[in-house]
C-alpha cells in the first residue's frame, strides 16, 4: 500500500524534510501493514471495549489538610503584583500592549 506522505503531512500542518519522507513512508506503511494483520484474528465472543485495562476511579475522602499561607505561596513566584497576586506573561491583547 503506498501512502501519500506529503498528503498526510499537509493535513497535520507539518513541514518534513525531503530525506525523511522514505522512512515516514515506510513506517506508516509498516503501521498499515500490521493493523491488516490484526484484522485476521478471530474475535468471536470478545466483548469489544474502549481501554486495554479496566477503568476504574479511586476515591478518597476530601479531607481539609494544612495549607499554606499566601506569602510562602508567593515567595515561589518568579513575580508578584502588589505582593498579592502571581504575574503572568500576557497572552491576550489589551491594555498595554504596543
Amino acid at each position: 500500500m503506498e501512502i501519500d506522505v506529503d498528503y498526510v503531512a499537509r493535513l497535520a500542518r507539518i513541514e518534513l524534510e525531503p530525506e525523511k519522507l522514505d522512512r515516514l513512508r515506510r513506517d506508516m506503511a509498516a503501521i498499515v501493514g500490521y493493523i491488516d494483520e490484526l484484522k485476521e484474528c478471530d474475535v468471536t465472543g470478545i466483548e469489544p471495549t474502549a481501554h486495554a485495562a479496566k477503568l476504574c476511579n479511586v476515591w478518597r475522602e476530601d479531607v481539609p489538610g494544612e495549607s499554606y499561607s499566601r506569602e510562602a505561596m508567593l515567595a515561589n513566584a518568579p513575580a508578584t503584583v502588589n505582593g498579592e497576586l502571581i504575574k503572568v506573561p500576557q497572552t491576550l491583547p489589551g491594555e498595554g500592549m504596543n
